[in-house]
């Protein structure tokens, strides 16, 4: 019988404080690798590292946040919450493992506590494991008792509306008492919240916190703010900016508030601050000086989205504080960089082609370079420096993949939009390196000594291989064409899993002088932690770095990519007999490989009571996988790996599959070998 699901799932030396885009000189060093050494993780093909998040239906979710709902009282009292305070139950996310996170509001005495907010990662047995505090002050001994009178409040929130255009004459939400904690200690306040239109037809949705004691305007933010930037490279998009009396400026308040200043040549300080009377920012033209803002805006802010919403990680430190981006820098600059000592990217005009190096990619490289300066510190110079311009390069890819702007659509191209070489090549090809003149596809014994915008180019072949595979395809209109420094086929797991396996290397394993080989080992743990050591992600990692000569390849390298599919269906029948479907293979030569890759494609209603093995020629058979009750899912749809060194790869093959519990109906629908 199928059983019913559970609802709960149980080196040493300096960072350089400059990290261009470009080269600027030669730089050497030395590092050293770590123990390649790596856990297991069971599901092929997926990633569970235990704390990604679980997959929650509306139900599911509403069930834990009624669970929540019923505990917050002893919740309250596990984190010492004065006797006036109550939670609030907000929102709910549970890890694979069971850790559930559970996100509050707090009232105070009735009253609603704005920044008072808090998240309580739990354990599988409900124990408090770790809480965020929006505020960290103590909330007690505020007086409640409001001074002043409501209308107060709103006639304050109407004239600072004003003052955007909207032409209201009363609140849209009156005003409503609050505690305000946000910033300070806490003290008694109105809310009060003005609709309307902003000056350029911008929806107005206007918050204003008044002292309830005083009369002072605590704070006000627009819920609704987008600014149009008129970049040079991505068309008309919309940009961050904040509202400072009646002057706009780019002031980008929803990503901890980075600011965009223009150098005007200068190669000094921070400049002065884009700033007019309108929320429109340049035209389009490198001549209109607010362009190149507009685009470096642009790029900083998908950058930010992009490391919040794909890894978790909210702004370069993960703390929520914004850099800053300097544009115009000096005259005829033909370059950008990022530096640590001001927390800023920087970018020059170019010279004489109209071309500020201000694209999307090039903005990510930048600010990627401060992610890495804030996670492995990886030292700018020799193979680690080479990895460090690499990682910038991967994440300038995958921000402008995940952008999906069509003035810039995404490519492994670096620096495409700028035409720096002044004959419309990019700066850098990430699929076969080379072909810049100077960057190297694979890596050797010297590559130490190499500049490190060159000696980056394996790391960009490697991300290339394991993103989308070796040979020619076109993607997003480009042709490319990769080839491997040992002559055999790279197949990819997609661009998103080897982002994944990237950052997750960068921030937990690579340190600041992580070489080629320990990015391997850093790599292959990350791959194993996510999808198992005998999974095809960490097959394909593998053959990604001895595709770039670091490392071998699993059996030896001896895979030659052949392919072999059998799609005739064969039924299965209920708590029955074994079936087999059956393929043959010939002209390969010798035994079949230590990693031989098993394409599994199997309907069925229930597959936790499958038991599938592969059998080969000689008649022994391999596991791939057994029954399961804990096993909820439907149908088979899986890549496994299978040691069968020890089989002559030419002759028959077949897949058997045994349903064993009843009440359930499926088919083979086919299964394929590459060797």
């Amino acid at each position: 019988m199928r059983p019913t699901p559970s609802r709960r799932a149980t080196a040493t030396g300096a960072l350089i404080a400059a990290a261009a885009l470009l080269s600027v000189g030669v730089q050497a060093g030395t590092a050293t690798a770590q123990p390649d050494r790596a856990p297991t993780a069971p599901v092929a093909g997926k990633a569970d590292p235990g704390a990604l998040p679980r997959d929650l239906s509306p139900a599911q979710r509403a069930a834990l946040i009624r669970e929540a709902d019923t505990a917050k009282a002893e919740t309250a009292r596990k984190l010492g919450l004065g006797a006036q305070e109550k939670l609030v139950v907000r929102d709910v996310v549970q890890d694979v493992d069971g850790t559930t996170h559970t996100r509050y509001e707090r009232t105070y005495q009735g009253l609603p506590v704005l920044g008072g907010d808090l998240v309580v990662a739990s354990s599988e047995a409900g124990a408090p494991k770790s809480v965020s505090k929006a505020s960290t002050a103590v909330l007690k001994n505020v007086d409640t008792t409001a001074d002043i009178a409501p209308a107060a409040a709103e006639k304050q929130a109407l004239g600072a509306a004003k003052a955007e255009g909207s032409t209201r004459t009363e609140a849209d939400r009156a005003p409503r008492k609050v505690v305000w904690m946000a910033q300070g200690s806490p003290t008694l306040a109105y809310e009060t919240v003005v609709g309307g239109l902003q000056h350029d037809g911008t929806p107005n949705e206007l918050h204003v916190v008044t002292d309830a004691a005083t009369g002072e305007k605590l704070y006000e933010y627009q819920a609704v703010q987008n600014g149009v930037g008129n970049t040079q490279y991505s068309g008309q998009v919309t940009l961050g900016s904040t509202l400072s009396g009646s002057t706009y400026n780019l002031t980008d308040g929803g990503r901890g508030n980075h600011k965009t200043y223009n150098l005007n040549r200068g190669t000094s300080g921070t400049g002065t601050l884009f700033s007019k009377s309108t929320d429109t920012w340049g035209n389009g033209a490198a001549s209109n000086l607010e362009t190149a803002g507009a685009d470096a805006a642009y790029g900083a802010g998908l950058t930010w989205d992009y490391f919040k919403n794909v890894h978790g990680r909210t702004g370069i430190r993960g703390d929520g504080v914004g850099a800053y981006s300097r544009v115009h820098y000096s005259s005829g600059y033909v370059n950008a960089f990022w530096q640590d000592s001001c927390f800023c990217m920087t970018y020059g005009d170019g010279s004489g082609n109209a071309k500020p190096l201000t694209s999307i990619d090039v903005a990510a490289h930048e600010m990627s370079h401060g992610v890495t300066a804030n996670t492995a510190k990886l030292v700018y110079s020799g193979e680690s420096g080479g990895l460090n311009e690499a990682t910038s390069d991967i994440f300038a890819a995958a921000v402008e993949f995940w952008a999906a702007n069509p003035s810039d659509p995404g490519d492994y191209l670096v620096g495409e939009k700028i035409d720096i070489n002044g004959n419309g090549t990019p700066l850098r090809y990430m699929d076969k390196p080379s072909k810049d003149g100077a960057s190297k596809d694979s890596w050797y014994s010297g590559i130490g000594g190499v500049d490190v915008h060159y000696s980056s180019g394996p790391a960009n072949h490697f991300f290339y291989l394991l993103s989308e595979g070796s040979g020619a395809k076109t993607i997003n209109g480009v042709s490319y064409n990769s080839s491997t420094s040992d002559g055999l086929p790279v197949t990819g797991i997609g661009r998103a899993k080897a982002e994944q396996i990237w950052f997750k290397a960068l921030a937990t394993k690579f340190t600041s002088t992580t070489n080629y080989a320990a990015a391997r080992t850093g790599t292959l743990a990350v791959a194993a932690e996510l999808y198992g050591t005998t999974s095809a992600e960490y097959k394909s990692v593998q053959d990604a770095w001895a595709g770039i000569a670091v490392g071998a390849r699993p059996g030896g390298g001896t895979g030659t990519g052949q392919t072999f599919e059998s799609t005739t269906q064969v039924a299965i029948p209920d708590n029955g007999a074994a079936v087999t479907s059956s393929l043959t293979v010939s002209g390969v030569t010798g035994n079949a490989p230590a990693a031989l890759q098993v394409d599994v494609d199997i309907t069925h209603t229930w597959r936790g009571d499958l038991v599938i093995d592969l059998v080969g020629p000689s008649g022994a058979s391999y596991r791939l996988k057994a029954s399961s009750g804990s096993d909820s899912a439907d149908d088979v749809v899986e890549t496994y790996l299978v040691n069968a060194s020890s089989e002559v790869a030419n002759g028959t093959w077949q897949l058997k599959v045994q349903d064993v519990a009843s009440q359930d109906t499926g088919r083979i629908n086919g299964f394929k070998l590459t060797f």
